[in-house]
C-alpha cells in the first residue's frame, strides 16, 4: 500500500514539516519503508543521535499496529518546534499491553518498553473507532 505524502516546507513556518503514510494491512515491508520516509523527513532535524532513536521508535509502532491489527494503520510525524511528534494510528480499539520481556522470547515483547525507556513522552489515545499509539522526542535532549 505505502500511500505517503512528505510535505518539507522550511521558508514558511505556518506548514510544519510532516509525513504521513497509510500502512498496509499485515505488510511488513512498511517497516523499512516507514523507516526510509522519516529519515528523509529528520535529515537536517535534531542532535546526533536523535533521528536514529524516532527511526527506531516509529519501527516499533509501525511493527506493532501490522503484527497486533487485522486492518490498515495511519503513520504521522510532524516536526514542531517543540520537536517530533510520531503517531501511529489503526482501527482496533484494543489498547496495546505493556510486556516484561521474557529471555526466551527473542526480540518479541520489547517495543513498547523501548518507546517507554527513549521517548520524552508518549502514550495511548483513543478514537472513535480504534487509537493512536504515539511518542515526542526533543530534538535537543541528550
Amino acid at each position: 500500500m505505502g500511500e505517503e505524502t512528505v510535505n518539507v516546507n522550511v521558508t514558511e513556518p505556518a506548514h510544519a514539516p510532516q509525513l504521513r503514510r497509510r500502512l498496509g494491512r499485515a505488510d511488513l515491508r512498511e517497516v523499512p519503508a516507514a523507516r526510509r520516509a522519516l529519515r528523509e523527513l529528520l535529515r537536517h532535524w535534531g542532535k546526533p543521535g536523535r533521528s536514529e532513536i524516532a527511526e527506531l521508535l516509529t519501527s516499533e509502532l509501525v511493527t506493532n499496529a501490522i503484527v497486533h491489527t487485522d486492518d490498515d494503520a495511519v503513520l504521522t510525524a510532524v516536526v514542531g518546534p517543540r520537536g517530533l511528534r510520531v503517531e501511529v494510528r489503526d482501527f482496533v480499539a484494543r489498547r496495546p499491553r505493556m510486556c516484561v520481556p521474557n529471555a526466551d522470547d527473542g526480540t518479541h515483547g520489547r517495543g513498547l518498553v523501548l518507546v517507554q525507556s527513549l521517548a520524552d513522552a508518549w502514550g495511548v489515545r483513543a478514537h472513535g473507532v480504534g487509537k493512536s499509539v504515539w511518542f515526542e522526542l526533543d530534538a535537543e535532549a541528550a
